[in-house]
């Protein structure tokens, strides 16, 4: 089946621009990019993942850089080349892509910029650090616990229950 979703809200949305470094859009944007892939028989370039996802196919490709150096994605250059899913979408967890994308500290760590050197900043980020380390434990265990293909799957029933109404 391949269907794929394009929000009508969207539709006239300018592609997401190139950053230089790594962000955290980048594990939403290879989710994404891993459910169209997921539904794709044959290899699919950049341009093409760019179109459905209305990015820039200069980023997309970074981050599917990333992806296939963590054995998540094959490559092939030439007429019939592009991307694929190296391993089936129901071996595949969100954890996975999750961990490929590391692209420096956890999300919440910003946290732990706010306290100073001081005695009571001190004590501050040590009890941040106990949150942020256990935010990314449980945030690693939840990812682990879904698919691309039931995430896939989950797109896909939800768009039947959009028809159906």
């Amino acid at each position: 089946m391949n269907i794929i979703i394009q929000p009508d809200n969207q539709s006239d949305k300018q592609p997401e621009r190139c950053s230089s470094a790594p962000n955290h859009k980048w594990f939403g944007l290879s989710l994404q990019a891993l459910v169209v892939l997921s539904r794709k028989p044959n290899a699919c370039t950049s341009a093409e993942l760019a179109g459905h996802l209305k990015s820039e196919a200069t980023m997309l490709r970074r981050v599917l850089a990333k992806l296939a150096r963590e054995q998540l994605l094959e490559t092939r250059e030439g007429r019939v080349g592009g991307y694929r899913l190296k391993r089936s979408p129901e071996t595949i967890t969100l954890a996975d892509v999750y961990l490929a994308l590391r692209v420096g500290k956890p999300l919440c760590s910003g946290m732990l910029d706010t306290t100073g050197i001081h005695d009571f900043g001190q004590e501050m980020r040590v009890a941040f650090m106990e949150i942020t380390d256990e935010v990314e434990r449980r945030t690693i265990e939840v990812l682990g616990q879904v698919t691309i293909a039931q995430l896939s799957e989950r797109i896909c029933t939800l768009k039947r229950m959009e028809l159906n109404n």
